[in-house]
């Protein structure tokens, strides 16, 4: 039986350096101890190892700044550290890289760990005008939202008495303020009306959202047993939830599932490992996925172990737990351009094996993943890789953190070119004028999966005269945004590490 397995990268290219920074520049010196370039010494170390682009990148090339004066010119060049990154470091193709100037703000992220009020929302521009709205998707529970009178469907166009707009929903939404009033709205023909409601919110902080949000089964549909899962986030602290509520699938005997990713927006690549197998089985000496890394840490993996960069479907969870799995041959899921990252995983790993059936809208189109990096260039195995053991080794002066693309992931016969999404096989906008009841047999896009499983067409779906088509949601505005985050185990070979001591 394979297991998820350390990846030994044999990196020559890593100079073999007496300095104390760690991983040391391939052939450029330190910059000038005086020098105010703490964090762009950091990113630009970091990068040239790690980043995909590394290559495309001229200002990441190994041997571009042979002098201390040079390079720490270079590192100068942009005295604010987000600058230095965007104008010098990114490629130009890549669309979601990002940085903060927190590290542990982006981690307690990746564990769907917020400050948060509860309310998950759409936002939408209406036609010709820079003004906009929002829509609430989803409440979590026992959050602040839960104990206010607000619930899915509701629209909003103002906040403390303020129009939103282009320019100032930014401040007002997700600004400094731990408090907020929504000015509600109703549809009236095709506009959107305040109606005089309004609704206080307050984040709380340190609030962690469970990302399994609803299970249902439905009895005899079509002769099938359908189970329902709505999964908002790869969370791996929530696998062991994931894995009960697919115990409980398996205990009503389910024979068809519903997987609702409308909102999901990505996160970790094991999580979605896991919930794949859950799905499909678990087939241990079958490829999930394939990592595809960089040109130089790609050609430097060593030929002793050829399932190094292959990730295979699992049969437990971290903490041992056998997966209960349905072993279906295919899977109904529902997407819209929320759904991101390691949900587009899931698509894209369980299709060369089982009949994934897509019902929305088409998804996001992400798929490169990342790792979370620090200021600790002396990490055994893996330098700039956090790892929470090690929170007392990052540099003190240094609380930046980088969340760059590092590869793709690609399935069993070698796909990933999934850039602009995953169109659906049955197309269906959810409805601003009748978003329905999740878990509710008559929501539409649930609605629309019984009945393909059914086969029965007594129910007419057609296009929404108000489409709910928001240019952003609120998740964009955490941490991790939408990220894919590899966290699979990363090391060097000791002889490697012996050699560069």
């Amino acid at each position: 039986m394979k297991q998820l397995r350390y990846i030994f990268i044999a990196l020559a290219l890593v100079a073999c350096s007496n300095d104390d920074n760690g991983v040391g520049l391939p052939d450029n010196p330190n910059p000038d101890p005086d020098a105010d370039v703490v964090v762009q010494d950091f990113m630009w170390q970091a990068m040239n190892l790690w980043y995909f682009w590394q290559g495309d990148v001229p200002d990441l090339a190994d041997d571009i700044y042979p002098t201390v004066g040079e390079y720490t010119d270079f590192l100068a060049s942009e005295s604010d550290p987000a600058a230095f990154f965007d104008n010098k470091l990114r490629f130009a193709d890549d669309r979601f890289s990002f940085y903060g100037d927190d590290y542990t703000e982006l981690t307690q992220s990746l564990a769907g760990i917020s400050r948060n009020n509860g309310m998950e929302f759409g936002l939408i521009q209406f036609d010709g005008s820079s003004n906009i709205f929002g829509y609430v998707r989803y409440i979590l529970p026992n959050s602040d939202a839960a104990t206010k009178d607000i619930s899915r469907g509701e629209l909003f166009t103002g906040v403390n008495g303020v129009t939103m707009t282009l320019d100032n929903y930014r401040d007002l939404l997700f600004g400094d303020n731990a408090t907020y009033t929504l000015n509600m709205a109703d549809i009236q023909g095709n506009d959107v009306v305040p109606n005089g409601k309004e609704v206080t919110l307050t984040k709380e902080d340190n609030f962690q959202e469970d990302p399994v949000y609803l299970t249902e089964v439905f009895e005899n549909i079509g002769g099938e047993t359908v189970g329902y899962l709505m999964y908002n986030g790869f969370t791996n602290e929530f696998d062991r939830e994931l894995n009960d509520a697919f115990g409980f699938f398996v205990s009503r005997g389910v024979t068809e599932l519903i997987l609702d990713l409308r909102y999901n927006s990505g996160g970790s690549v094991n999580s979605s490992r896991l919930l794949s197998s859950m799905i499909y089985g678990t087939k241990t000496d079958q490829v999930y996925v394939e990592q595809q890394w960089n040109d130089k840490i790609q050609e430097a993996f060593t030929d002793d172990d050829p399932d190094a960069l292959k990730d295979f479907f699992a049969s437990a969870v971290a903490s041992g737990v056998p997966i209960n799995t349905l072993n279906l041959n295919r899977v109904y899921i529902l997407t819209t351009r929320s759904t991101a990252s390691a949900s587009e995983l899931v698509i894209n790993g369980l299709d060369p094996y089982i009949s994934v059936i897509k019902i929305g809208t088409t998804t996001r189109g992400k798929n490169e993943f990342s790792l979370t990096m620090v200021d600790d260039p002396g990490r055994p195995g893996a330098p700039f890789i956090y790892t929470p053991e090690r929170e007392g080794d990052i540099n003190s002066e240094n609380s930046w953190a980088i969340q760059p693309l590092v590869g793709r992931n690609k399935n069993s016969v070698g796909f990933f070119d999934y850039t602009d999404g995953f169109a659906p096989d049955i197309e269906l906008q959810e409805d601003l004028e009748n978003l329905g009841v999740l878990g509710d047999p008559n929501e539409p896009l649930l609605a629309r999966a019984l009945q393909q499983i059914s086969g029965i067409s007594a129910k007419r779906f057609i296009a929404p005269s108000m489409p709910a088509e928001p240019f952003t949601h609120n998740k964009l505005f955490l941490p991790m945004k939408d990220n894919m985050v590899l966290d699979k185990k990363i090391q060097l070979p000791e002889r490697l590490l012996q050699a560069r001591q």
